[in-house]
C-alpha cells in the first residue's frame, strides 16, 4: 500500500514478482493483476492464490504518470506494481513506513489477501 502524506485518497499498490524462467514464483507471493470475466459482470483483479476479489479495474490510479511500475527490492527481486485507489480485498499488517518506499513522499504497509492471508504487497 502506498500513502502520500496529506492525501485524502489512499492509492494502493499490489506487488507482483516478475516470473522466473519456467514460471516459478518465490514462495509467499500470491498477488496477480488478473482480469477475469464473470459472464456479463465486470472484470475483477483477483488473488493468484485463492481467486478472491482484491479490487476492480476501475480502481486503477496513476502515480508519477503510470499505473504499472517495475522495481527491484533490496534483495534484488524484481516486482511489477499496480496502483489502485481502493483494494477492499486486502487487509494490512505492521506499521506504515517510508523506508524502501518506491515512490518519493509515500509510505507503505504490508498488504495481505483478506481471504487466504497470502502476501500481496
Amino acid at each position: 500500500m502506498r500513502i502520500k502524506t496529506g492525501t485524502p485518497v489512499k492509492p494502493y499498490a499490489l506487488r507482483i514478482p516478475a516470473e522466473k524462467p519456467g514460471g516459478d514464483l518465490p514462495d509467499g507471493f500470491a498477488a496477480e493483476e488478473v482480469e477475469v470475466k464473470q459472464g456479463d459482470e465486470e472484470s475483477y483483479i483477483l488473488c493468484r492464490n485463492c481467486h478472491f476479489i482484491i479490487t476492480l479495474p476501475t480502481e486503477r490510479t496513476m502515480i508519477d504518470g503510470l499505473h504499472k511500475h517495475t522495481f527491484a527490492n533490496p534483495h534484488g527481486i524484481v516486482f511489477e506494481i499496480g496502483c489502485f485507489r481502493n483494494a477492499n480485498g486486502c487487509v494490512y499488517t505492521g506499521p506504515t513506513t517510508n523506508e524502501f518506499s518506491w515512490f518519493k513522499g509515500y509510505y507503505w504497509q504490508i498488504a495481505i489477501c483478506r481471504s487466504c492471508l497470502q502476501h500481496l504487497g
